[in-house]
């Protein structure tokens, strides 16, 4: 709350700039556009990437196609080519597979998405080699790549890799503040300095542009400093809890499968919508994803005896 402030939108805001400036050098970018939101983040970077009629290519269950209400449509006019794989991760061939003819009857394939940790996959972390292979084959095919970092910082913390190790393959990189590193708000984009010049438009475009949001910067300032090498912490509590759970027979779920802070379980005999209800009011949030399917999602608001609270919670209600 102490953080200087001025206008953004006028360009002149100190802790935004301080914060753009820091991002940058992270993921070894020219420059970076700070935005509300992780969806706008990813859009505002596909909106610069692409012109109407091209077509991305991202996995079946990826955010950008999922969650961010048609954007690509709506804002972008492309369509797009589904990519499959477990966990939310394809391979080079994949995309080879679905590269478009150059030919005028169909859309320009014009840009891969990937999403680092893989949200509906578990919070999968990418093989370094894997992300690779992708983008290069993108790359042969004249195509530009944009990562979904959402929670690049957890695939960071799994893996050991630096921000910039992750971005030097891509054009484009969002990474959110609000999730693992806590802060109340806010994404980055990063990229060359101008397509951030396009992104800056953009977010103004969709409304985007804040005034003193330096309130909102000094906070991912904070989490940067301050929360990123803890996120390791966070993995090691989803773990415990993946473990307690599995112990329940009426609970399908494979421990090993969890690599970050999410952990995805089934309920095959129960309803998970009655059962998500049913832990809110025992003040356990976890979030119904499908008609038997949930999603816990550690963070640093969550500590040993709240994993303890949790599995105590969930099991006594399967009981």
């Amino acid at each position: 709350m102490a953080a200087p402030l001025g206008d953004d939108v006028l360009g002149d805001e100190p802790t935004v700039i301080a914060l753009q400036e820091q991002c940058a050098k992270l993921f070894g970018k020219e420059d970076a556009c700070f935005v509300p939101s992780g969806s706008m983040a990813n859009q505002a970077a596909i909106r610069a990437l692409t012109v109407p009629g091209d077509q991305i290519m991202a996995h079946e269950s990826s955010h950008v196609y999922l969650y961010e209400c048609g954007a690509p449509a709506a804002i972008s006019g492309c369509s797009f080519a589904f990519l499959k794989g477990d966990r939310g991760q394809f391979t080079a061939d994949d995309v080879r597979s679905l590269v478009r003819p150059d030919d005028h009857h169909f859309p320009r394939s014009r840009l891969l998405v990937v999403e680092n940790t893989h949200n509906k996959g578990g919070g999968s972390v990418w093989p370094l080699e894997q992300i690779e292979s992708v983008t290069a084959v993108a790359r042969e095919h004249g195509m530009r790549c944009h990562l979904d970092g959402a929670r690049i910082w957890n695939a960071c913390a799994a893996s050991g890799h630096e921000p910039d190790i992750w971005a030097r393959h891509f054009d484009t990189v969002s990474a959110c503040f609000s999730k693992g590193l806590g802060a109340p708000a806010g994404s980055i984009v990063v990229g060359d300095h101008e397509t951030i010049r396009q992104i800056h438009r953009i977010r103004k475009m969709l409304g985007g542009a804040m005034r003193q949001s330096g309130f909102l910067a000094g906070a991912a300032l904070h989490a940067l400093d301050h929360h990123r090498e803890r996120l390791t912490e966070d993995h090691a509590r989803a773990r415990r809890l993946a473990e307690g759970l599995a112990t329940c027979p009426a609970i399908e779920l494979d421990p090993t499968s969890v690599e970050t802070n999410i952990v995805y379980f089934g309920i095959p005999e129960h309803d998970a919508q009655a059962f998500q209800a049913a832990l809110d009011a025992m003040d356990v949030h976890l979030l119904a994803i499908g008609p038997s399917m949930m999603r816990a999602v550690v963070s640093l608001a969550v500590d040993d005896d709240g994993i303890d609270r949790a599995i105590r919670a969930i099991l006594n209600q399967l009981n």
